[in-house]
């Protein structure tokens, strides 16, 4: 139900469902997760939680509407936030609270660029939104910005708690590394897809006369990129 949620809702909507709700979600994990629970219950439902991550991902490389291919990327990463608080050891839980803060600066950018296009062209399609850098050369940037964060990029704080989550997880299971690895390879193959699908190639005759990013959106934009730049500067602005 998250990814039709994410889909249908207005884009305030889904950009609150993404940067607060889920990480309320995350955070009752966190508090209500026993500390003693046994391997034995943990292990299926770190499993299912990993093994998301790959389907959502393979999902995400043959979405054709933008928007549901961003809902589906999010449920993803918040997959491993699942599985990292399952664990219930320091490091996970840190590794869990950061990558929450960068999922939510991150997917909360990428569904407002998706509604730019929206308003723009009146598709979802990613076919029908080729060629924006050069209608929107501006823009471009700031879909470069969300898209390698997306994929934890280095040094960004994405690729921090996903690396934190990743080593915790070997430590307590050393398969899960063969999941998460094909997660992380998968999320990054579509990222890039999304990127060059919107931005490369020639503009559709519907799209020629698209006008250029407003300065109320640039702001947006803006809001969402500073805290990403100083939080990966310095991570310790979050403890």
């Amino acid at each position: 139900w998250l990814p039709k949620a994410h889909v249908e809702a207005p884009i305030a909507g889904s950009m609150v469902l993404a940067a607060v709700l889920l990480k309320l979600g995350g955070y009752g994990i966190i508090r209500m997760a026993p500390t003693n629970i046994s391997t034995t219950l943990v292990y299926p439902m770190i499993a299912m939680a990993t093994w998301g991550v790959i389907m959502t991902g393979l999902t995400c490389l043959r979405k054709t509407d933008l928007k549901a291919l961003i809902a589906y990327s999010s449920v993803g990463h918040m997959g491993l936030v699942a599985s990292a608080t399952l664990i219930q050891t320091p490091w996970s839980t840190s590794g869990a609270v950061i990558l929450m803060i960068a999922h939510g600066l991150t997917s909360s950018m990428l569904f407002c660029l998706a509604n730019m296009l929206y308003e723009r062209t009146n598709t979802r399609m990613l076919i029908a939104m080729r060629g924006m850098h050069k209608a929107m050369p501006l823009m471009t940037s700031y879909w470069l910005i969300a898209s390698l964060t997306n994929l934890a990029l280095p040094p960004t704080i994405n690729l921090i708690g996903e690396i934190q989550i990743m080593t915790t997880l070997f430590n307590w299971s050393p398969l899960t590394i063969m999941m998460t690895a094909m997660g992380a390879t998968i999320t990054a193959i579509y990222s890039l897809q999304m990127f060059m699908a919107t931005q490369q190639g020639h503009l559709t005759k519907d799209s020629k006369e698209t006008y250029p990013a407003q300065t109320r959106e640039l702001l947006i934009m803006l809001l969402h990129a500073l805290p990403i730049l100083l939080l990966t500067l310095n991570l310790e602005l979050i403890y």
